[in-house]
């Protein structure tokens, strides 16, 4: 069975929600360290313009977005299920929010200049200009909260997440961890990250019990792996994931198609249509580099396009 190779870098808290629900699964995978801003040209060649953090790798498969991310991994290994039956479909919703508005919350404020200070301490200063640059890149044209605004934002949500757990379950759907205790773990593991700003965690004492016992399923077998390694292994494996495009959903097989996010980092991916369904979308590329490539989105969170 080809390995799992996620593309990641440390302080990614999209990849944390990942790192902890390999974790919560047993699973072995391979750890890839992407930079943190561009220039990526390794990251590029498996993706063809994709360039948020992180990605999953398995073989010539490139797995985009963590919501799909999840889907690839609960089919590899459904036991324990990121998506248990009692929760009745509640625990994608909570997901899907965590993952949006939650998040945005957290990272605004967590980014405040003395978050700030403390996430990059060490850096020099022209990293920290490069990192401005790049992260106002990837957001122009998005309206993001303000320090004021989401720290308003970010109690409110908090006090929500404190009060699911006041009937004493162990998890925010119940007696079983989901999908929903990742995506919002994610961004607690951040602003924690912080300590002169992390003071707002503080009055929810059942959110940070809840937080530590998700926290220990800890980040699975975790190896060591390079971007070349993982370059060579997309050209020597190539795609093996089922892909199809049944009639009747708008596009044709082997159409020509750009898919992009539709709310930041809009970095087009363009190539032939290979998979399409109500979940998922696939691209068929080929890069000189990486070889034979499907490249593969959610539906959700993505426009896909005619050329």
């Amino acid at each position: 069975m080809t390995e799992l190779m996620l593309h990641h870098y440390a302080g990614s808290p999209f990849s944390e929600k990942i790192r902890l629900i390999l974790g919560f699964k047993g699973l072995a995978w391979q750890s890839v360290t992407v930079p943190v801003i561009c220039p990526k040209p390794d990251v590029l060649a498996l993706t063809g313009g994709y360039r948020r953090t992180p990605f999953l790798q398995i073989g010539g498969d490139i797995f985009c977005d963590t919501a799909l991310i999840c889907e690839v991994i609960e089919a590899r290994q459904p036991a324990p299920s990121l998506f248990p039956p009692q929760s009745a479909g509640a625990e994608r919703i909570l997901a899907q929010w965590a993952d949006r508005s939650l998040f945005w919350a957290a990272a605004s404020y967590t980014l405040q200049p003395a978050g700030a200070a403390a996430i990059f301490a060490g850096a020099p200063p022209e990293f920290r200009a490069a990192f401005a640059a790049d992260r106002a890149l990837m957001t122009a044209g998005s309206e993001r909260p303000s320090g004021l605004d989401a720290a308003a934002e970010l109690q409110s949500y908090l006090s929500w997440l404190d009060a699911m757990l006041l009937d004493g379950r162990p998890f925010l759907q119940g007696c079983a961890a989901s999908v929903a205790d990742f995506a919002v773990a994610q961004s607690i593991w951040f602003v924690r990250l912080a300590p002169p700003v992390a003071g707002i965690l503080e009055p929810f004492e059942r959110l940070t019990a809840w937080f530590e016992r998700v926290a220990a399923f800890g980040h699975g077998q975790r190896g060591k792996s390079d971007s070349q390694t993982a370059i060579e292994l997309a050209r020597s494996v190539g795609p093996q994931e089922p892909v199809s495009v049944p009639a009747g959903l708008g596009f044709e097989l082997g159409e020509k198609v750009r898919v992009s996010a539709s709310d930041y980092a809009r970095d087009p991916v363009c190539g032939e249509l290979v998979g399409l369904s109500q979940g998922r979308i696939s691209v068929r590329r080929v890069d000189e580099r990486a070889g034979l490539l499907h490249v593969h989105f959610p539906r959700i969170g993505y426009a896909l396009r005619k050329i």
